[in-house]
Parts: C-alpha cells; sequence; structure tokens
C-alpha cells in the first residue's frame, strides 16, 4: 500500500472513531435515561389493613411491623412500591363498620384484616377486593369463605385455631389451680367464635368438674360487673376466649382477676406479658409474617379463592410465675418444663 492511501485511510479512521465512540456513548446515556424513567413508573401497589385495637397498642404495633418487615423480604418497600392505609377501631363495631368502607373505598390492591369482626364487614363492603384475614377462628363458621381447602371468594388467610384447642384451657386452668369448680368463660357474643368456643369449652367442663359460665365482653363496665358477681362465690377461675374485644380490654381483664384473686388462663402470650398468669395459643407475629406471603403471591396475580386458609404451625404455652406467686398458685414441674415462655 502507498504511503498516501495508508495516511488516508489512518484519518479516516481516527475520523470516524470519536462519532462511533459518541454515537455509543449517547446510545449508552439514552438507556440510563429509559432505566431511570422505567423505575419511576413502577407502580405503586396499595394495600389497606383493618386493625382491631388502638393505634398505641404495643401488640397491635408489633404485629404490623412484622407483616411490613416479611412484606420488606419480598421485595414490597413502603414509600417506593408499596403504600399502607391502617385504620385502628379499638373493638369499637361501629368504627370497624365505617373503616371497611372507608378502605374499600380507596380501591386497594389487598385487605389485611384481623378477626372476624374485621373480616366480615369487609366481605360486606365488596366481593372483588382481595382479603387476607388472619387470627379468625372459624373462617367458614362465619361465612368468610366457601371451604378451608378452596375458599372461592375473594377472602383467604389463617386461622386462629380450632375449636378443639378451646377446651384444652379448662383443661389447663384445672391442672394450674385443681380447687377451681367454677369457670367464667370470657367471650365475644357477636361473632361466631364467640359461641362457638365457650361451647368447647363447656362441653369438656363435666369431665375435669368444673362447671362453666359465659360473661361477655362487649365493653368495660360489662365486664367489671360480670366478673365482681362471679367473683362472690369462691372456687372459680377465668378463662379468655379469643377476640378483638379481649385484647383491647385486656387489661382491664387482668387487673379484675388479680383485684379478685382469680386463676386465669388466657389465649395469647401478650396478656402474660401484661401480668396475666398462664396463655396458650397461637404465635399471632408468625401468622401476619405468613399473612405477607399471601398478599405477595396476590400482587403476583394468584387469587384469593384459590389460596387454601391455613391453620397455625406455632403454639406457645407463657407462664408467668410473679402473678402465680401473688395468687399464692405453684406451677407443676411439667408444665414449666413444657412452657415456650416464663416470666419471673
Amino acid at each position: 500500500m502507498r504511503r498516501r492511501e495508508f495516511i488516508g485511510l489512518l484519518g479516516g479512521t481516527l475520523a470516524a472513531w470519536p462519532l462511533a465512540t459518541r454515537a455509543a456513548l449517547a446510545s449508552e446515556a439514552s438507556g440510563q435515561r429509559g432505566d431511570s424513567k422505567a423505575q419511576q413508573v413502577e407502580p405503586m401497589r396499595r394495600i389497606g389493613v383493618l386493625m382491631a385495637t388502638a393505634a398505641d397498642d404495643p401488640e397491635g404495633q408489633a404485629r404490623i411491623a412484622a407483616f411490613q418487615q416479611r412484606l420488606q423480604q419480598f421485595g414490597w418497600t413502603i414509600g417506593r412500591n408499596v403504600r399502607i392505609d391502617s385504620r385502628w377501631p379499638a373493638g369499637d363495631s361501629e368504627r370497624i363498620r365505617g373503616y371497611a368502607a372507608e378502605l374499600v373505598a380507596l380501591s386497594p390492591d389487598v385487605i389485611l384484616a384481623t378477626g372476624s369482626a374485621a373480616a366480615g364487614p369487609l366481605l360486606q363492603a365488596t366481593r372483588t377486593v382481595p382479603i387476607v384475614f388472619v387470627i379468625v377462628v372459624d373462617p367458614v363458621g362465619a361465612g368468610l369463605v366457601n371451604s378451608l381447602a378452596r375458599p372461592g371468594g375473594n377472602a383467604t388467610g389463617f386461622i386462629q385455631f380450632e375449636y378443639g384447642i378451646s377446651g384444652k384451657w379448662l383443661e389447663l386452668l384445672k391442672q394450674i389451680a385443681p380447687g377451681v369448680v367454677r369457670a367464667a368463660v370470657l367471650r365475644d357474643p357477636a361473632i361466631t367464635a364467640g359461641i362457638g368456643q365457650f361451647a368447647a369449652i363447656q362441653a369438656v367442663g363435666p369431665f375435669v368438674g368444673v362447671e362453666v359460665t359465659p360473661v361477655n365482653v362487649r365493653d368495660a363496665d360489662e365486664i367489671e360487673r360480670a366478673v365482681a358477681d362471679f367473683a362472690r362465690s369462691p372456687n372459680g377461675g377465668l378463662i379468655v376466649t379469643g377476640s378483638g374485644l379481649a385484647v383491647v380490654h385486656r387489661r382491664l381483664i387482668i387487673a379484675l382477676a388479680a383485684k379478685h384473686r382469680l386463676p386465669a388462663v388466657y389465649f395469647q402470650r401478650n396478656f402474660i406479658a401484661d401480668g396475666g398468669l398462664v396463655s396458650y395459643g397461637a404465635d399471632f407475629l408468625d401468622q401476619y409474617r405468613r399473612a405477607a406471603s399471601y398478599v405477595d403471591r396476590i400482587f403476583k396475580g394468584e387469587k384469593p379463592g384459590d389460596l387454601p386458609v391455613q391453620a397455625p404451625t406455632k403454639y406457645e404455652l407463657a407462664i408467668n410465675l410473679k402473678t402465680a406467686k401473688a395468687l399464692d398458685i405453684e406451677i407443676p414441674p411439667n408444665l414449666l418444663a413444657r412452657a415456650d415462655e416464663v416470666i419471673e
């Protein structure tokens, strides 16, 4: 190749190179702007949450925190790609119905409901918005789903426990206080679970020699009067069944048990942390974590009616020895050995 031709070829290549480089850089910058734009238009999912307690209730806050933490593990970050609208009715049935209508009006992608007292009004308000419930005792009996295996509608979730566990509370009460021959059963009569839990406890009564009496938990005054009346006769104890109202009034119930020196068995651990004697029930924080997995699956296209209602996988036995000492109760060693948590 002649020298003049070589210089011409080299000059053409050098001239072309900056143009190619600029084109590549421009293309890369354009791609980056496109990626940035894609990130900016990432859809924001919306979750409605209808709790049972007041907003300042520590247990309620712990539950919603467990739900949010698990959501984040699935890639759903509050403020980036998901928004949560929470309502805290503090056990008030009128507020629950009002909040249910409010949440449905926000057109959320899914609603998380605590207990049948919340899930029922939500299903009255909508048959299209997906609902994931937690801490529900009898979703079939309450009309929330068609069956546990195939819910069939717009709701699914996690049951609190089967009715059979209610009878175990009475057996547990008799074990820690053998002298008990009478038991007041605190329940919410407005929900199917309140009736069912009492029936299961009542069925066990004759086998352990304990007469059971229902006590409604509709409001604080009713609870205080009923427990005081019950405590006028000796050899009594309390069983607190699962309901949102029991959680709302738990400090009052615990104080009444201490005041009247009544041994009591509760359905969940946070009663023991607040000074109750003994509890046996499902790990509710775990239910909120598992509910996050169902929300994630619904976000990804699955239908609630195709997701089976699941039973608890974790149960907890908690004992407060300080409270036992105050009541002059000696907890059997074999029961202490089985406890998941002992407060001293």
